[in-house]
């Protein structure tokens, strides 16, 4: 039988692109947090590991699901979780929406169009921030509609900016078979050292959309009560839109969109103090009342 932990493939929360659990984030909610991001490392390992075959990847998948609902054999990364949820009266599901994501980039390796897209959305990546928000106590009827549309517009970030990687390590095509059409491009195109221009036409189209996914999240860090992590998804939000910017501009074929780690860091650093300078100047009800 296959050992979860030897699919494993080294990565920490320290090689995401965007910030998991930083020190903004207050010691009493890292541990629940931790153990979320090592279930869901763990599954992700499973389903990108080079070697593995289509159905001994779900076979783990499964495995790793029914250890977190204690079904079955239990693994120490699910255990870990299902400890954490249940101390902490936590809804596991977001974990288990997880899962669903990384059995469908098993088997679902090419996406219609931008609806599509974001129903893959809704479960690799909206329920991040709708756990890291339970996890808070953030009440979800007013936090989760912006959660939602962050957490998507990061999983499209990604996507566009390792578009070609993708592609050529796994077979999987996340730039929209619409948006190839509408250019004239097609999925071979993502082969090539740099994006001719029907692809690149399509990439920005879906940045575009990308784009208007962070203007329904703008408001997302006025809304939640904890200050410490308003600060957390200010950052992210001004680390998401530098991205953007710079997918309007580079080809990410050719060239390393995520790059210049002080510029990020400095980006970083203004959203995280403008979410928590706006709450000084002007309090969050007042804004919330303002979106409404």
């Amino acid at each position: 039988m296959i050992d979860i932990a030897e699919t494993s493939s080294g990565k920490t929360h320290r090689d995401e692109n965007f910030p998991v659990a930083s020190v903004l984030i207050a010691p009493q909610y890292r541990a629940p947090i931790m153990a979320f991001y090592d279930f869901v490392r763990a599954a992700d390992d499973i389903s990108d590991h080079a070697t593995l075959k289509a159905q001994e990847k779900l076979d783990l998948l499964e495995r790793l699901d029914n250890a977190l609902m204690a079904r079955g054999l239990d693994e120490p990364v699910a255990a870990r979780l299902r400890e954490e949820c249940k101390t902490r009266k936590l809804d596991p599901q977001h974990a288990r929406d997880l899962i669903t994501a990384f059995m469908r980039d098993v088997t679902y390796l090419r996406y219609r169009d931008w609806d599509d897209l974001i129903d893959y959305c809704r479960y690799s990546a909206m329920p991040v921030g709708r756990f890291v928000c339970d996890v808070h106590g953030e009440d979800p009827a007013r936090v989760w509609e912006a959660n939602d549309a962050l957490c998507a517009a990061l999983q499209v970030i990604n996507h566009l900016q390792d578009c070609g990687k993708d592609y050529r390590d796994l077979d999987r095509v996340y730039v929209t078979a619409e948006a190839l059409a509408a250019h004239g491009g097609a999925v071979e195109m993502l082969r090539e050292p740099r994006a001719p221009a029907p692809l690149l036409a399509a990439i920005r189209d879906l940045n575009e959309k990308t784009a208007g996914l962070l203007d329904q999240s703008r408001g997302f860090a006025d809304l939640i009560d904890d200050t410490r992590l308003a600060m957390e998804v200010g950052a992210i939000q001004a680390l998401a839109e530098k991205l953007v910017g710079r997918l309007k501009t580079t080809d990410p074929l050719r060239d390393k969109v995520h790059a210049g780690k002080a510029g990020f860091a400095l980006a970083g650093a203004q959203g995280a103090v403008g979410a928590l300078l706006r709450r000084v100047i002007r309090p969050r009800r007042k804004i919330a009342d303002a979106m409404q």
